[in-house]
C-alpha cells in the first residue's frame, strides 16, 4: 500500500453453476471476467466451486477436477483488464486427491492456487483439506488474501492474513440457507463484518444462487469495507458492485489506539495449543 487513500472497485457475481455441465459453468465465468474487464473492475470474485457446482459425489468431483496448471487459467488471465484481478473457486485435481480450491489471477504474474483448509460437513467425504497457508498476493488493487467459505469462521485466519499485510480478502463461498431472525444478516455475513472491523480489512464474500440437490443457498454476497460495514449494491442479475476505500492508516482507530500495536500476543498462546 502507498501512503495515500486508494479506492478500488470490487465486483462479486452470484453464479449458479450446474453439476456435470462444465461447459456452461466455464462459459459463465468467462463472460463475467470479460464484462468486469470492460467495466474497469479492479477485483472480481466468483463463487466457491464455480467450475463444478457444490453437491458433488466423489466420482463427479474427480470428473470435474482441473489441475492447478490448467491452461484454462491462462486463458482467463488473457481476458483480464490491465489492472484487474480475479478469484474463482474450482474443483482441483491433486493427483490422488481432490481439493476445494480457488485460483487468483492478476496481470503479469503466474496463477496462484489456494486449497481450502477447513472443510464443511459433506465436503469431508469428497475433498482433502489443504496444508499450506492462504496466500497474500501483490495486485494493482493492493495486497490480496484468499480464503474459502468456512475458513472465514475461524477468526485466526483473516487476522493472520491482515498481519501479513493483506489489504483485501477475497472469499468465494457457498452458504447453505439457515434460519435467522427477521431483518438480521446471515450469520456468515455477521462473522465477515466482524473480521473486517477487527483487522481493518476489506472483505469480499461471493456466494452462489439457485438450488442444488435440495440445498438452497443464502445468496448472501456481501462486500465489506475495512470499517466493517457492508457497502455497494446488487443488481437483478446477481452482480454486486462496490467502491471500497483503503486507507494505510485505517488500523489507527483513535489517537491512542492501533488495532495491531495494541495486541498482547503473549496472552493468546492457548489459541495455538491443543
Amino acid at each position: 500500500m502507498t501512503n495515500t487513500l486508494t479506492t478500488v472497485r470490487i465486483r462479486c457475481v452470484q453464479l449458479s453453476p450446474i453439476i456435470a455441465d462444465p461447459e456452461h459453468n466455464i462459459r459463465q465465468i468467462e463472460l463475467e471476467i470479460a464484462g468486469a474487464a470492460q467495466d474497469n473492475v479492479d477485483l472480481l470474485v466468483l463463487p466457491e466451486l464455480a467450475t463444478s457446482g457444490y453437491s458433488l459425489t466423489p466420482e463427479e468431483a474427480r470428473e470435474a477436477a482441473l489441475p492447478a496448471d490448467s491452461p484454462l487459467f491462462l486463458r482467463w488471465q488473457e481476458i483480464l483488464g490491465e489492472n484487474m484481478s480475479v478469484v474463482v473457486g474450482f474443483c482441483e485435481d491433486g493427483g490422488d486427491v481432490v481439493y476445494n480450491s480457488a485460483v487468483a489471477l492478476t496481470p503479469g504474474a503466474p496463477p496462484v492456487v489456494y486449497r481450502k483448509l477447513h472443510l464443511w460437513d459433506t465436503e469431508k467425504l469428497v475433498f482433502t483439506p489443504g496444508r499450506e497457508d492462504p496466500p497474500v498476493i501483490d495486485t494493482p488493487a493492493g495486497k490480496l488474501g484468499v480464503v474459502i467459505c468456512y475458513d472465514l469462521e475461524f477468526p485466526e485466519l483473516p487476522r493472520s492474513l491482515a498481519l501479513r499485510g493483506a489489504d483485501l480478502l477475497a472469499v468465494p463461498t457457498n452458504w447453505p440457507l439457515l434460519e435467522r431472525p427477521q431483518g438480521e444478516h446471515a450469520p456468515e455475513v455477521v462473522q465477515a463484518m466482524a473480521a473486517a472491523r477487527v483487522s481493518g480489512l476489506a472483505i469480499a464474500c461471493c456466494d452462489r444462487s439457485g438450488e442444488e440437490r435440495g440445498t438452497r443457498w443464502t445468496e448472501g454476497t456481501t462486500i465489506i469495507g475495512p470499517d466493517g460495514w457492508a457497502t455497494g449494491e446488487m443488481d437483478q442479475s446477481g452482480r454486486h458492485d462496490a467502491l471500497v476505500t483503503l486507507d494505510p492508516e485505517r488500523r489507527r482507530i483513535s489517537e491512542r489506539n492501533d488495532l495491531f500495536e495494541d495486541r498482547r500476543p503473549e496472552f493468546y498462546g492457548r489459541l495455538t495449543r491443543s
